[in-house]
């Protein structure tokens, strides 16, 4: 026999994406929304925090589609560790062009960083985090300059470092094209076009098995080093696209572990 809590479990589980347990989203915790200018952003913060680090996220969805609510267990398991979790909207393609919502994800990381105090977080230790479309956004922004006082740099698997190289090995597919339709904006739009000529902030970048990921993720990790910056690289080739994302913050994951021994020696 099922009682009546078993079976509320049973089907708040069967409308979860998977690796999302329904434990997981009843201890979720609910969000503080604000408009930063061009868009929403969500803060979750814990009950009497202070001076905590920040996570500064920015979703994935090739540029066109996603919300930043598509953040699977990441604010409940980093409130349980002790952090701000912040989770950003910026604008889709068509409506805008990349160097736009390059534009928005810097409007919303001056948002935080003047705010967050009034929310328990530190913004001399904010992280900002990306996967996908939102990996490269991070990259972008947080190696041109864009995200002043950044304090550490999360990339979560992306081929969108070095958009001139991924045209000459064949790897600027139909989603790369759409997003990218303009061959003289591929310098200023590559990340590692603004690696040269300093040190940046302790990077750390993760690469999953699908195409073309860990030869681009290992040559952009290089580039990092040879400027003197502290780069973690993670073989995620155990993940797909997706899954290395959506399994941030499950119990036993292990990119979350690695992830957190990167944020300890950084800012905790």
């Amino acid at each position: 026999m099922i009682d009546r809590r078993s079976f509320v479990l049973a089907s708040m589980t069967a409308l979860l994406p998977a690796g999302v347990s329904a434990a997981w989203r009843l201890r979720q915790p609910a969000p503080q929304t604000v408009d930063y200018g061009p868009a929403k952003l969500d803060i979750y913060a814990p009950d009497g925090g202070r001076g905590l680090p920040v996570v500064f996220f920015v979703h994935g969805g090739a540029w066109r589609i996603g919300s930043r609510t598509n953040v699977n267990a990441k604010p409940g398991f980093l409130l349980d560790q002790g952090f701000c979790f912040v989770s950003i909207d910026y604008r889709m393609l068509p409506e805008v062009d990349v160097a736009t919502q390059a534009n928005d994800v810097e409007a919303a990381y001056r948002y935080v960083r003047a705010n967050i105090a009034d929310h328990g977080g530190d913004p001399k230790r904010i992280v900002a985090m990306g996967h996908s479309a939102g990996c490269h956004l991070a990259a972008l922004t947080g190696l041109r300059g864009g995200l002043p006082g950044v304090a550490a740099l999360v990339l979560d698997d992306t081929r969108a470092y070095d958009l001139e190289a991924l045209a000459r090995s064949g790897g600027m597919t139909r989603t790369y094209a759409r997003a990218f339709p303009d061959p003289a904006q591929w310098r200023t739009l590559s990340p590692a076009t603004h690696i040269e000529g300093r040190k940046h902030p302790p990077t750390f970048v993760a690469y999953s098995r699908a195409k073309g990921r860990e030869q681009d993720s290992r040559a952009f990790a290089e580039r990092l080093r040879a400027t003197g910056t502290e780069v973690t690289l993670f073989d995620g080739s155990a993940y797909s696209h997706m899954s290395i994302n959506r399994d941030f913050g499950e119990e036993g994951d292990a990119l979350t572990e690695a992830v957190m021994i990167f944020l300890q020696a950084t800012v905790v």
